[in-house]
This record gives C-alpha cells, structure tokens and sequence, in this order.
C-alpha cells in the first residue's frame, strides 16, 4: 500500500476574494466558507474567525481541532463523513500542512478546552503554532447536546476538506511517501526483525465520548487491525469529549507520532505489524474483553512487542492496566504512554490503577500541573466557560481577562500519543 501526501506549507492565514493558497498564503473566501457549513439548519448561527501563531488571541471552547486534506482524485476525505464508504491508506492526498479548522461553542459542560495563541498556556497545545480557521457556531434552541456535537463535529470536517479542495491544485512544497506490504508481505521482507503492533486506546464511552473508525462509532465493537497507512490517511476521527489535555483531536490521528515513528524505524530495527484502534468501556466486561481481543490479534500476528497508549485517564488507566500485563504475561513486551493526575503538588498517585506487569511507562506529564496565563486582546468565543472546564473553576477566569487554570483545560498540553512539549527524562 503506498500513500502520497502531497503538502503545501501553510505560513499565513488571511481572508480573501476566493479560496486558494499561494506563496504560503491560506486566502478564505469567508462568505463561500460559512455558506458550506450553514447548510447545517440546526446551527442558528455560524461565523469564522481566523487566529495566527504569535496573536494576543484566545479560543475557548474548544472541541476539535481537523487538518484540511482532501483526495486528489476529488472523492473528499474521512470516508464516512466526508467522502464515499472505501479503503484509505493509499493514492493521492493533498494536505495543507501548517493549517488547521478548530471547531468552537458552547458544547457540554466540562469536558473541552482552550487554545492560547501566545503566552505561557501557548507552550502546551500544538494549536498554537497552525494557522487556524475557527469555527464559531451556535445550536438552534433545545437541540439535544448529543445532536449538536454531531452537527459540529461534521461541520469541521466539511470545512477542513471545503478549504483543502479549493486549494488542491496547487503545487507542493514536498511529497512524504509512505510505503508498507502487507503483514506476510513484510514478515518474508524482514523475518529477522522484531515484530512490533501499536495499541491506540479511544475514549469509546458512549454519552458524547466517542471516536470513530470509518465512520463508525468503535464503542460497540470489537478491537480491529488498521494498516499504519490508513490511520495517517484519515481513517480515525475523534468525537469525543475528554479532558482537554487528554484529548486526540483529528488532527492528531492523522499525526500520530507513535505511527511515524515505528514507521521511520521499519524495516530497519523493527518489523511494524500495524495499528489496533481499541475501546475504553465503563463495565469491566467490555475492559477485559478489549484487553484480551488486543492480545489475541498480537498472538496470532506473532508480535514481540507492543506500545500501547491511552486516552483519557480515570476509569480508562484500568484499561491501560489490562493492556499491560495481558501482553507481559504472554512474553510480549509493552511499553505504555499516559499523563499523570498526580495532584498539584505532584505526590499523589499518578493513575488510577496499577498492575507490577507493567514495567515500561512513558509519561506525557501531569494534568493537574497549575498555570497563569495572561489576558488576551482577542477572545474568540466564550470565555467564562472555563468554569466548566476540567482543570478551571468558578475563581478561575480573573477580572482582568487572565486566567488560573490546571495544565488539563489547555487541548493536547499531554497528549497521550506523545505529541506534546511536557514530560519526564532520565537525567
């Protein structure tokens, strides 16, 4: 299966007479852009605002972040939303690298996020450094909160792929080659090599916690294998609601540095079997019954070793438990990563579970990790939401516009996927 992902570098963001992209520019036709998505009729109010690496901007709530990609071959992008139901992984992707939709209002309580566009809070979330196009909408009166993150968890993808087609004509700055046979195709390459599986643990906890896969929620499911290609080509798509700093928005899937990094050392030093998307349920059945379907599909694919990361923390560390000693029990080494809820001062236990099986842990750092950040000139949608976000409170959002909040409200600051900026190392 290969894949190109065809890049323009996006530097700048700036609204204009048509949608397109030229000398690193990303020009917005912003009437064009919210006619797309207010075809939506349950939004009873759509705008865009446009926020840029270094501004005195902030953006709060937010729900999700999504990259503009779209098929060359014009048939969309994110099979099951916005293009026709059929394999990913492979062909032609035009991507607008630097660029990011991030979607915003005022959704479910407390479980979304903010992004500071400058200052210290900056530092923590990815989104700080993509030219974004924002997403500012509102429902119609009554709409159940459930409907309404669908509508917009729909409405930023639209946008994302609206804004890559108008632009996919333009020649890239580069072309990054993904390339990978099958799993017996790739055992006969690289018999010699250790075979190493990636488990990537979803919220999948129904009531607004939810990802999907191909279009479809995974929570009822059973855990499946994806090739690596498919999940960098838009396979995954998040729809749920988590701690913010927790969070694997879109765009990470599609960034997903586990991914690129076990692919950059394949056939090197290792044999990178594939990817198993698994569920976090919140009955110890459905726990026990993705733990062991995960260890099932390393066994019978012959791993020797897994990495296995959560989403999430509380009851899913019970999970990431599970994961752990099933596979050690079996001989096959994991490493895990999570964040840490180790109290504010850092003493407390850092997860909600243990297991002695799991000897390798990677940290992404501690979520309740406390941070002031300063007033910004530029609010972009609610600001006294932040009584509502985890990590934030009541107190939390100060007279002068500045803010005292927990490392958590601030979207990825720990991303368990490892793309972040905080952590551990030995000294």
């Amino acid at each position: 299966m290969k894949l190109e992902l065809h890049k323009v570098k996006v530097r700048d963001v700036q609204w204009g007479d048509a949608t397109c992209v030229k000398d690193g520019v990303l020009y917005v036709n912003k009437a064009e852009a919210i006619a797309c998505v207010s075809e939506e009729k349950r939004f009873a109010k759509v705008d865009l605002e446009l926020a840029r690496p270094g501004e005195s901007a902030r953006i709060i709530p937010v729900k999700d972040a999504v990259e503009p990609r779209v098929k060359m071959d014009g048939k969309g992008y994110y099979p099951g939303f916005s293009a026709p139901m059929s394999r990913c992984g492979e062909g032609r992707t035009f991507v607008l690298d630097g660029a990011a939709v991030i979607t915003c209002g005022p959704i479910v309580a407390f479980q979304e996020g903010f992004v500071d566009m400058s200052g210290p809070g900056a530092v923590y979330t990815p989104f700080s450094a993509t030219q974004n196009v924002v997403l500012v909408v509102e429902p119609i009166a009554d709409l159940e909160q459930h409907q309404y993150e669908q509508i917009l968890r729909e409405g930023g993808l639209k946008l994302a792929v609206y804004l890559a087609d108008k632009c996919k004509d333009a020649k890239p700055d580069c072309i990054d080659v993904f390339e990978k046979g099958t799993v017996p195709e790739e055992n006969v390459k690289h018999a010699s090599l250790p075979k190493v599986i990636y488990v990537c643990m979803n919220i999948t906890q129904g009531l607004l916690h939810d990802t999907y896969v191909y279009g479809a929620d995974i929570r009822p499911s059973l855990p499946t294998l994806l090739h690596p290609n498919e999940v960098l080509d838009g396979a995954m798509v998040s729809g749920n609601c988590v701690s913010a700093c927790d969070k694997n928005t879109t765009w990470h899937h599609v960034h997903n540095p586990i991914v690129a990094a076990l692919y950059a050392r394949h056939g090197k030093d290792l044999n990178f079997l594939g990817v198993i998307p698994t569920q976090e349920s919140t009955v110890l059945a459905g726990k026990l019954r993705a733990s062991q379907m995960n260890l099932s599909i390393a066994r019978e694919l012959g791993a020797d070793g897994v990495i296995v990361s959560e989403e999430g923390y509380g009851n899913p560390d019970t999970d990431l438990c599970l994961n752990a000693k099933n596979f050690e029990l079996a001989g096959i080494k994991s490493v895990v990563v999570s964040d840490e809820a180790a109290g504010t001062d850092g003493a407390s236990q850092s997860l909600a579970d243990a297991t002695p099986e799991m000897t390798g842990f990677i940290s992404t750092g501690n979520v309740n990790e406390m941070l002031e950040v300063p007033a910004m000139k530029k609010v972009i949608g609610w600001p006294e939401s932040i009584a509502h976000l985890s990590g934030g409170a009541a107190e939390s959002l100060r007279k002068d516009g500045s803010m005292f909040v927990e490392m958590q409200a601030i979207i990825a600051s720990t991303a368990e996927i490892g793309f972040n900026r905080v952590g551990c190392e030995w000294i």
